[in-house]
């Protein structure tokens, strides 16, 4: 049995979730993730330093309120670093609303820079474009382990990416620890809005 999330309780370590990433995934898979466990665990079993989710979101103008705003808002208030972008409104073909907005720079930049005080580094994404990222902080002698999925049809995790991780845990695995209990997840704005989100 590998330890939580490849860490030891000794190791200075850092969460960074790609939010639209992760809520695809877990979402394929059938659950939804109980980020209170997520983070009650990671501090249990190591020493967390920090713990950042990037999303990119709509703007709160006039009366159009942002379906991701509650999540922002709780996560922001219960020991998570938010870094969020406002993404960009557009029309397509076909007239409907569209979003387009990205926060891969920012999670990159910021995991090889924190890297020096870490001895560790969780990153919840299947992304192959953070390939070059993980390099640059294993380079540091951190240790990265990368948390996605081959379980779906297809896989969520790109296959260079899970080659260059030094741990590769599956998300599925881990529904027990950090699945909220209830309901599977039902088609909501959010995910609309992730889903437009995740196409680019």
């Amino acid at each position: 049995m590998h330890p939580w999330l490849g860490l030891d309780e000794d190791d200075r370590a850092a969460i960074f979730i790609d939010g639209a990433n992760l809520y695809k995934t877990a979402r394929n898979l059938g659950f939804d993730i109980d980020y209170k466990s997520l983070l009650k665990k990671t501090r249990e079993e190591s020493r967390l330093i920090r713990a950042y989710y990037y999303t990119s979101m709509q703007e709160d103008r006039d009366q159009d309120y942002s379906p991701l705003r509650p999540l922002v808002d709780w996560l922001d208030y219960n020991g998570y670093t938010m870094v969020t972008k406002i993404a960009r409104e557009y029309t397509d073909a076909q007239g409907k609303k569209r979003y387009k907005g990205s926060v891969d720079i920012e999670l990159a930049v910021d995991m090889v820079m924190l890297a020096d005080k870490l001895d560790a580094i969780v990153l919840f994404t299947g992304n192959g474009d953070f390939r070059r990222a993980i390099e640059a902080v294993q380079g540091k002698g951190v240790k990265v382990t990368l948390v996605s999925t081959v379980k779906t049809t297809p896989p969520m995790a790109s296959d260079d990416i899970r080659r260059m991780a030094d741990h590769f845990i599956d998300l599925a695995d881990l529904q027990g620890v950090i699945g909220r209990k209830g309901a599977p997840p039902r088609k909501t704005n959010e995910e609309e809005f992730f889903a437009e989100e995740d196409e680019f």
